[in-house]
């Protein structure tokens, strides 16, 4: 090997080595700094012990006590109103109609005139029945003549008998023609005096269901008069419902007087959710339960004296049904329904929540009766439930009945 050659490999071999001290040297720096780091770590913190999480403060929450009182249960069902007395007005005899004399949806009397008919045709034949009629007077007078005549001669044997026999029952056929013709004049003046068609009760006239120049008739309904009050009221009662309030019912539709503790007067609660200002009175029961419902339809007499209330109106009737002496009752709110069980939050000693399974009763406005589960004075929790956990603390305050609610 040439000396060249040698020297060439000296070279490349002292590169090598020192490359390889640069690169021991370089990972010795970073073993100390991570020395270091984890040197500073420990003692900022604290050797062997971790940053602590600072604590909550116990949860909020509203709780009211439990109530003991009397709570009577009230019973709500659909209800639609209808007049008093409801009449269709309908012409008796057929005719074109020329005038209407009445103001829709206002009050009329009865025997006041709603609508006119072209009396016209019907007078004519009031002028002809009456035409008949005075021949058949003219009959009859001929007639009696011819008795009175022929009685004294049969009487002196002048004439037969049978002659006078046969001028009697002329003159009472006569007299029977004189009587029919006479009813057919009373008809005939009835039926001029059926073209002036009028209301058959007081009460709130509707809209007209008939134009000026409609042939009408009797089978023409030319619009309704409603008694407006009081007005009847309908609802649909169970058999079982009917059965516990049926003497009260039946006195009602006897106009049996009951005593004070008796009386339930009954509310009408109307579509917008108010209460009807004036209570009503059960009327009567229906003479039968409806076979494919087994239900029986009860009517209800409400005042209407600022005639608020027209037929085909909807609502609920509520009446109360019962009284639950010393019932336990808390809002509706603090009760939580999983899937058919009901629970409560109770707060207990040192503030700290319980979870209380109880048995529910029928609700009264926003309070729901408790019938196991709880006792009177408990302290309950209705707002914030749902931050709640068995046997936390929480931090109670009183729960404040929000504004307008019962």
């Amino acid at each position: 090997m040439s000396d060249c050659a040698r020297n060439i490999r000296r070279a490349i071999s002292e590169e090598r080595s020192r490359e390889m001290r640069i690169k021991r040297k370089s990972q010795g720096i970073r073993r100390i700094l991570r020395v270091l780091a984890v040197a500073g770590l420990l003692l900022a913190t604290g050797c062997g012990e971790r940053p602590s999480t600072p604590s909550l403060p116990p949860p909020r929450v509203e709780v009211t006590p439990v109530l003991q009182r009397d709570v009577p249960i009230m019973q709500e069902w659909v209800a639609n109103v209808d007049g008093f007395v409801n009449a269709d007005i309908r012409p008796q005899v057929t005719g074109y109609l020329i005038k209407q004399t009445y103001k829709e949806g206002t009050f009329v009397k009865k025997e006041q005139v709603l609508f006119e008919i072209d009396p016209q045709p019907l007078r004519a034949s009031l002028e002809q029945a009456q035409g008949q009629l005075a021949q058949a007077k003219a009959k009859e007078a001929d007639a009696r003549q011819n008795v009175d005549r022929d009685r004294p001669l049969a009487a002196a044997r002048a004439i037969a008998q049978s002659q006078l026999d046969s001028d009697i029952q002329t003159l009472r056929a006569a007299e029977a023609v004189v009587r029919a013709q006479q009813a057919q004049v009373e008809l005939a003046q009835i039926n001029v005096g059926y073209t002036k068609v009028r209301s058959l009760i007081d009460g709130i006239a509707g809209i007209a269901n008939g134009q000026i120049g409609d042939l009408v008739g009797p089978t023409t309904q030319l619009t309704t008069v409603s008694q407006l009050d009081p007005v009847k009221v309908y609802f649909a009662l169970g058999e079982n419902e009917y059965l516990r309030a049926a003497k009260i019912i039946s006195q009602a539709a006897m106009g049996v007087r009951m005593a004070p503790g008796e009386l339930r007067p009954l509310q009408l609660v109307l579509s917008d959710g108010t209460t009807y200002d004036h209570p009503g009175k059960l009327f009567l029961a229906d003479r039968q339960v409806d076979l494919h419902t087994g239900t029986i339809r009860i009517a209800a007499a409400f005042p209407n004296p600022e005639r608020i209330l027209r037929p085909g109106q909807f609502g609920r009737i509520r009446m109360q049904t019962e009284i639950l002496n010393n019932a336990l009752v808390i809002p509706q709110a603090a009760v939580n329904e999983t899937q058919g069980s009901y629970q409560v939050a109770v707060l207990g000693s040192g503030n700290k929540a319980e979870i209380r399974s109880v048995k529910v009763g029928p609700r009264v406005g926003t309070e729901w009766v408790i019938k196991d589960g709880l006792k009177a004075g408990e302290q309950v929790i209705v707002q914030g439930i749902q931050k709640v956990r068995p046997g936390a603390v929480v931090q109670p305050s009183s729960y404040q009945t929000p504004a307008g609610k019962e």
